[in-house]
């Protein structure tokens, strides 16, 4: 009887476990987290020691003005999905073969069979074992993973705010849950040093040039298809917008304001072609406007600390 009534108890306890995690606001919640651990691992790491000059100074950081003339490629060896690049083997491989290897392909990437997945310079140090070698790096698979893969989340709660915006279902308030979360995750991102693509082995010469993942471009794979999908949806719309203000507080880049002013501009654009409602439209215009100038309020502050930082 006591295992009876213990057994009664976690039947309850699994379907009502069951009912509440397939919740759309759950689902997101759990994507959302995801996204924020993965930005939190995938920005902390390293391949060799870090490059601490600018990255556009790359004849100074030593890459040779004929790299790109004198360097081969190593194609892939199969198809699919890069889920995973060994990073102390590919460095491990450029010492020891003493080259320069530049990553063309990043993780979440589509590779076909002889793409390049690597360049080596000298190219003469190329030949099927150096091949073989450089490809044993990448992890290739049938599907994308989150492992190293920081888009991946990105793109999952845009499907489901796709979805949720599709005529058949037409949930926006499951699209503003993801834009939410999305909205969370690039905050933490625009915080965060986008990492030189320059790492050098311990004697310090540069062994690696890496295909670093740039805020625009998450923030392209964040917006671009809800915004096209919400042009017609005032709430979704209203709510990229008011997304955008809270990201503009913390991105203290020009270039990560530039493009949060270019999504800005082309959801406003769509809100007005596709509003049919002008009271809607003034909203969206109106929280379009909050948006520029949080975007300016903060190019004004990082300009301050900027001059400051040159004064003193």
């Amino acid at each position: 009887m006591l295992f009876a009534l213990v057994s009664i108890g976690v039947l309850i306890y699994f379907i009502h476990h069951v009912s509440v995690s397939i919740q759309a606001d759950e689902v997101v919640a759990r994507v959302g987290k995801e996204l924020v651990e993965g930005i939190e691992r995938l920005f902390s790491e390293q391949i060799g020691q870090i490059q601490t000059r600018p990255a556009s100074e790359s004849h100074a950081a030593g890459v040779p003005e004929a790299f790109d003339r004198e360097a081969r490629s190593v194609g892939a060896d199969a198809d699919g999905y890069v889920q995973r690049i060994d990073a102390d083997a590919l460095m491990t491989l450029a010492t020891q073969e003493d080259v320069l290897l530049r990553v063309e392909r990043r993780p979440g990437q589509y590779v076909v069979t002889g793409a390049a997945l690597v360049m080596v310079w000298p190219g003469d140090r190329v030949n099927d074992e150096f091949a073989a070698r450089a490809n044993s790096t990448y992890d290739l698979g049938n599907q994308r993973s989150a492992a190293q893969d920081v888009e991946f989340a990105v793109h999952q709660l845009v499907e489901i705010a796709v979805r949720a915006l599709s005529p058949g279902i037409n949930d926006p308030f499951t699209a503003v849950a993801c834009v939410d979360r999305l909205g969370s995750a690039l905050c933490r991102l625009a915080q965060r040093d986008m990492p030189s693509p320059y790492r050098f082995d311990e004697e310090g010469r540069l062994r690696v040039i890496t295909a670093p993942v740039a805020f625009s471009g998450i923030v392209g794979a964040a917006f671009h298809q809800i915004r096209q999908y919400a042009r017609s949806s005032a709430a979704v719309t209203i709510r990229l917008l008011e997304t955008i203000e809270v990201i503009a507080g913390a991105a203290h880049r020009p270039q990560d304001r530039a493009a949060l002013q270019r999504h800005a501009d082309m959801i406003i654009r769509g809100a007005r072609e596709g509003l049919p409602e002008a009271e809607d439209r003034r909203e969206v215009e109106v929280r379009y406007s909050a948006a520029i100038e949080a975007l300016r309020e903060s190019d004004v502050q990082y300009h301050h600390r900027h001059d400051s930082r040159s004064t003193a």
